[in-house]
């Protein structure tokens, strides 16, 4: 017999996962693989699987916990064969599908309970503190006086830590206390750090005007609003509206379907989007770029990775394919359908959901005829795609029947012009029309 120690595996970086639910008990039986635990980030809800097989001795967490990449879970007894090593956070998310917010979850897990500590965002629209760059703190920051907790916890809400001169905590340690107040006094000043006063929406009790049910949003949810209030506070945008003739691209994906046996993965029009704009990435690199925090470098990328966002009864996540451009269309669509399996099952990671260079946004199992996508900063661009339609189109002698596809790119004006906006849309339905150009 073997005492096993189950830890929280490898979640790309990410610290402080609210644990919502613990589904396990000293003295159950556990097997490899089973779910033992329902986690939260801010970006998706994911089901903890266990790292060993046996009978459970000990629990080190419970709901409201926060925890981090080693953080013990839990002690199973097992004997010598069943013991094996924890696995990564990847082999042991396998079963489902690969991350990146994003289409669907019916997982149990996503709703947040009441014993959830995860912060509450203020009130009032707080986005328009400048945000700093999650990843690299200035000197300044570094040099403030405060946990790692409080530090992600003002990152979280868009505050510089080093602006919070004084803290109230010991040798004047900066508190969460002291962040919220940070909050409230620019809120209260009536002028954001980036010059512009934010004026808050008036409550209104709506019950004096009929029955109504209120109804808590999940922390993905909140905390996706609070990012893309930000977005929109922050980034000029524009967005671009075309469409292009896909009547054989489809032809041709139809044709690839057919030779298909029944299990295989099906070829979606989206790979082929996936494919042609990244075809466009290349001959564009500004589009494959993000503006540095001060917003006086362009940083340019040599990866192209690609962010499908998806929609979950939990809120939109954002599952990532990376390196796309050496990638096939049968291989991009497995991983696709396993992502947006992982996805809908709250099975992704948080490094599922790094590391993307630009986002497709696609309505086109729903319908409409345009809409228009927020960037996901610190990208610069995001594609909306819409249902395609069959058209009559004059071809100089007569109306042909074509089957035209609407497409929507908004990107940040302080990086792309309109100009190059249209030429990068033009390379985009241009690789789409004859998708024999993407062999060039």
């Amino acid at each position: 017999m073997a005492l096993i120690e189950i830890k929280v595996p490898d979640v790309g970086n990410v610290s402080d996962i609210d644990v919502v639910d613990v589904l396990i008990k000293p003295g159950d039986v556990v097997a490899l693989e089973q779910t033992i635990a329902s986690l939260e980030t801010d970006k998706a809800s994911m089901d903890l699987p266990s790292s060993a097989a046996g009978t459970v001795q000990q629990i080190f967490i419970k709901p409201g916990d926060k925890v981090s990449e080693g953080t013990l879970i839990a002690t199973v007894l097992a004997s010598a064969e069943e013991a094996k090593p924890e696995q990564p956070a990847q082999q042991a998310a396998a079963p489902a599908v690969a991350k990146e917010d994003v289409p669907a979850a019916s997982q149990p897990v996503a709703a947040a309970t009441p014993a959830e500590k995860a912060p509450e965002p203020a009130n009032q629209p707080i986005a328009a503190v400048p945000e700093p760059v999650q990843t690299q703190e200035s000197d300044a920051a570094k040099k403030a006086h405060a946990t790692p907790a409080v530090r992600l916890f003002a990152r979280e809400l868009g505050v510089d830590i080093h602006k919070i001169k004084n803290g109230s905590g010991r040798k004047g340690r900066i508190l969460k206390d002291d962040v919220k107040n940070f909050v409230k006094q620019v809120m209260a000043e009536g002028v954001a750090q980036t010059g512009a006063g934010i004026p808050s929406i008036p409550t209104v009790d709506f019950s004096q005007f009929g029955e109504i049910e209120e109804q808590k949003l999940s922390k993905i949810k909140r905390l996706t609003g609070q990012n893309l209030s930000r977005v929109w506070l922050n980034l000029p945008m524009v967005t671009y509206h075309d469409e292009v003739d896909i009547t054989e691209m489809e032809a041709f994906r139809n044709a690839l379907n057919a030779e298909k046996s029944k299990d295989d993965v099906k070829i979606t029009g989206l790979i082929f989007i996936i494919k042609a704009l990244v075809a466009a990435m290349q001959q564009f690199p500004q589009f494959n770029a993000s503006l540095s925090a001060d917003g006086e470098k362009l940083i340019f990328k040599k990866y192209f990775n690609i962010g499908i966002a998806v929609d979950t009864p939990n809120g939109l996540v954002v599952p990532v394919l990376r390196n796309v451009n050496n990638k096939g269309v049968n291989e991009l669509s497995a991983e696709l359908a396993e992502k947006s399996s992982k996805a809908r099952l709250g099975k992704l990671m948080p490094a599922d959901m790094q590391g993307g260079c630009m986002t497709i946004s696609s309505l086109g199992g729903i319908g409409g005829t345009a809409f228009t996508p927020i960037v996901n900063a610190p990208e610069v661009a995001i594609l909306g795609v819409t249902r395609a339609k069959m058209q009559p189109v004059w071809n100089g002698k007569e109306f042909m029947p074509r089957l035209m596809l609407p497409l929507d790119l908004t990107y940040d004006h302080r990086v792309i012009d309109g100009a190059e906006g249209a030429r990068f849309m033009a390379a985009v339905t241009q690789n789409l029309r004859d998708i024999r150009r993407l062999l060039l």
